[in-house]
Parts: C-alpha cells; structure tokens; sequence
C-alpha cells in the first residue's frame, strides 16, 4: 500500500515538473516584455527613459462634401491617414452657451458649435482629432512613441486587437498555474515544510497589507 502511494506521489510530481516547465516556456517570453516595461512603468518618474520620440500638430482640410458627423469624419481620417485600425474613442459634444462669452444685449448667449473629439490608439502611436463642426478643417495631433512607451501600451494593451488581449489574458493564467503548480512541487518533494508556510504566509499578509493600505 505503502509503496503505491509513493509511485503515485512521484509519478504526480513529474507531472508536475513538466506541466510547470512548459508553461513557463509558454509566457517566457511576454513575462520577459511584461517584467521589463512593468518595470519603466512603476519607476517611470525617475526612470531617465524617452517615451515619446515626436509630436506632430496639423490642420486637414475636410472633403466637399465634409462628413456628416462624427462616425463619417472617423472613416475618413482613418482612410486619409492611412491607419491601420479604426478609431478607439469617438466623443459628440453637443452645442452649448460658451462658458467664456458675455450675455449680450437682451440676454443673448453666445453658443459654442458642437465639438467632435476623435482618437486612433495604437501602441506605437496615438492619434487625436478634434473638430467643431461648421470648420472647414479639423485638428489632427500626432504623438509617435519611443521603444519603452511602445513597450508599455503593450503592458497596457493600448490599442490592441481581441487576439492580443486574450494573449495576455493566458499570460496571466500561466502565472497562476505557475504559482499553483510550484506550491504543489513545494509541498511534495519538502519534509519541512513550516518555513516555507511561514514565508508563504508572510508575503500574502504583506501584500494585503499594502493592497488595503492604497483602499
């Protein structure tokens, strides 16, 4: 009896030891980009690195016909740019009295035209328009980012398609199974195992501890 359960002990520790080498194999290399730009994120205040390398500022001259609203002007730019994807962020401000003009005579108020504000979000770069509507051009400012910012909308997942999200998502479910596979490869192959319990403990009440200290 003895000897059976000893063989089914080490035949599950060998599964063990394979299941955790080939996940760790299988996020080896986006734990490598996610380490290194978690990194620049966290210390990003001091951290002497460039996120963006250029900012650039234009006024396109709108098509006659100009688009009839916000969704049309957002196929056209991204046709008239020549981006890869469609816009992340389409946002309508309706018409309003202007907050910074005087009632005129009578108790006139000076309406400000609707306003269009339009974003492409990508990880190398990160495209904003805005437009008021009755302009005969809109406003286009592009910020092109660096290798570290590119890094970190990876991390982020700024402007990624559903592939790279799930991607990232069985990252993240690698971690754990890492996590859960090396505490049972822990408990299996060590006799003494109250250090490790003690270390296990601490470090959980650490990190609830400074978890709920951010609450």
């Amino acid at each position: 009896m003895e000897r059976h359960l000893n063989s089914t002990r080490t035949e599950i520790v060998i599964w063990l030891r394979r299941t955790h080498g080939w996940i760790g194999l299988w996020g080896a290399t986006l734990g490598l980009l996610f380490g290194f730009s978690g990194i620049w994120l966290n210390h990003r205040a001091v951290l002497p690195l460039q996120p963006a390398l250029e900012r650039r500022n234009q006024q396109l001259p709108l098509p006659d016909p100009a688009p009839a609203d916000a969704a049309a002007l957002a196929a056209w730019l991204q046709s008239s740019l020549a981006l890869p994807r469609p816009a992340s962020v389409v946002r309508v401000e309706p018409s309003k009295p202007a907050p910074w003009a005087e009632r005129g005579a009578g108790g006139a108020t000076v309406t400000q035209p609707e306003h269009w504000a339009i974003s492409f979000n990508a990880p190398e770069a990160l495209v904003q328009a805005e437009y008021w509507v009755g302009n005969r051009t809109v406003g286009v400012r592009r910020t092109d980012n660096g290798l570290v910012a590119t890094l970190a909308n990876l991390h982020k997942g700024v402007g990624m398609p559903v592939a790279w999200i799930l991607l990232v998502d069985s990252l993240a479910g690698s971690l754990i199974l890492l996590a859960l596979s090396g505490l049972c490869l822990w408990m299996l192959t060590r006799r003494r195992r109250a250090p490790g319990l003690a270390i296990l403990g601490v470090a959980f009440a650490l990190t609830a501890g400074l978890a709920l200290a951010r609450l």
